[in-house]
């Protein structure tokens, strides 16, 4: 599986030691910081603006023929784009430390965010060879991420 480009993939950033070295065994360990939070942040409503249009644009060409008129209601029409984001969505969740400020309880859980990357790496086996280049570098570029997170959560 080809990686994604280097400006999408986390820095890696060991933590300096008392005598400013890396600690020991935290070598290449990946350290995401506010800053790559806020670039994903920003990707992702690009994608979710760039989907909408598109979602826009087939339900204008679809209304056209009476083919699924209103049906939808403000719902996005379905796509491979927002399947991957939802399952992605629900993974992220499951690797999240933080916690609900009503509750104070949190929604981590390392088995149903490894079921959900799980899901999205069958996606990617069942339709290889069938999507396009924007649709592959979407899932593979969640399928990074969220392993890198995992890893990260799980260590």
């Amino acid at each position: 599986m080809p990686e994604p480009s280097p400006e999408n993939r986390p820095e890696a950033e060991p933590q300096p030691g008392p005598q400013g070295s890396p600690r020991e065994g935290e070598q290449g360990k990946i350290h995401v910081d506010a800053d790559w939070k806020a670039e994903a942040k920003a990707e992702k409503e690009r994608l979710a603006r760039e989907t909408t249009e598109s979602d826009q644009a087939a339900r204008a060409g679809a209304a056209g023929t009476g083919a699924g008129a209103g049906s939808m209601g403000c719902l996005p029409a379905p796509s491979f784009a927002g399947l991957v984001q939802t399952l992605a969505t629900q993974a992220a969740i499951f690797l999240s430390s933080e916690r609900d400020p009503e509750t104070g309880r949190t929604l981590q859980n390392l088995d149903l965010a490894k079921y959900n990357i799980d899901l999205l790496a069958v996606l990617e086996e069942k339709t290889r060879g069938h999507l396009t280049e924007e649709e592959k570098r979407l899932l593979d570029r969640y399928l990074y991420e969220l392993r890198m997170a995992y890893v990260e959560a799980a260590s």
